[in-house]
């Protein structure tokens, strides 16, 4: 596999080794076994792919996996803490039990071998003395189900009992699937301005706000955006939070770009403009068109 291919260029390559054609299937599939190269029957349940081809193969991969981090407890609970946590990089320390020192000494190793990558808040603070923490990010998508869903319940799985894990999977996967969306909306945003580019983008987050999408064009016009995944249309209320969260942090915005999975109210769809744009997934669905074998990244990992 090329050295840190961006998420697009890893879920276009998935979707066309695996003949992918509904958006929303793609990108949970996606979710769970996207940039190891994985070949996945998209007839068949997420559910029994992952029995199939992770819990029963669990020694497998997961000595695969231990000789990359060495076995290091360190590294394990800062790698499960990235993917439960809200990805910054001190909470992560904290939450694996690390000091600071040896937390940044076992993201250095992680980032060396190319399992997390580092994320910074796309504007600075307010507050020049306040210290924003970066986030630390996976590299693949599988490596965060790995230490999300697969990793904690060990126990269990390597003695063929995957109850648990099957149980802790059913009530979180529609959550777990949120970063991948955000992801492809950034990437989204970044292939749909054409004349003026987006020279920047990704997200902003101090220690008060988060806003999920925050970039800028070529012509310095600041695109800010926020995302919906629940089962209800999104509203004009969506707007208004978003412009409240760009007033706190006292940011003025010149397009707002809402992405909602359901779509939108027939009121907020009025609302649409050059400076209100509307996203759902049919929008998403164009990171899907005209893939070729030119998508397909090459993987040297073992597959299951």
């Amino acid at each position: 596999m090329s050295k840190h291919p961006t998420l697009l260029q890893q879920f276009r390559s998935f979707c066309f080794q695996n003949n992918a054609i509904d958006i929303e299937k793609a990108i949970e599939y996606f979710a769970v076994f996207g940039g190891m190269g994985y070949s996945v029957d998209m007839s068949k349940s997420l559910e029994e792919l992952i029995e199939e081809k992770v819990l029963k193969n669990y020694r497998y991969i997961h000595g695969d996996l231990t000789k990359i981090t060495q076995s290091n407890k360190a590294h394990h609970a800062l790698l499960t803490a990235v993917a439960l946590g809200d990805r910054r990089e001190y909470s992560a320390y904290r939450r694996a039990n690390l000091t600071r020192k040896e937390g940044e000494e076992s993201a250095a190793f992680l980032i060396k071998f190319g399992l997390i990558s580092r994320q910074a808040s796309q504007a600075d603070p307010i507050d020049e003395t306040e210290e924003v923490s970066e986030r630390l990010i996976f590299t693949a998508p599988f490596l965060r189900f790995w230490f999300s869903a697969v990793s904690p319940y060990y126990k269990g799985i390597k003695e063929g009992d995957f109850v648990e894990m099957k149980e802790k999977w059913e009530n979180s996967k529609q959550s777990f699937f949120d970063h991948i969306y955000e992801a492809l909306v950034i990437a989204l945003i970044k292939e749909s301005f054409k004349e003026d580019w987006v020279a920047k983008i990704g997200s902003y987050w101090d220690k008060n706000t988060e806003i999920e999408i925050l970039g800028k064009t070529k012509g310095d016009k600041v695109i800010v955006g926020s995302c919906k995944y629940s089962k209800a249309k999104a509203n004009k209320s969506e707007l208004s939070k978003l412009q409240e969260k760009c007033d706190k942090v006292k940011l003025k915005a010149d397009i707002f770009v809402i992405f909602s999975k359901n779509g939108f109210s027939s009121e907020f769809k009025k609302e649409k403009s050059e400076s209100i744009k509307l996203l759902s997934l049919k929008n998403l669905k164009t990171l899907m068109e005209n893939l070729s074998d030119k998508d397909l990244l090459v993987n040297t990992n073992k597959k299951y």
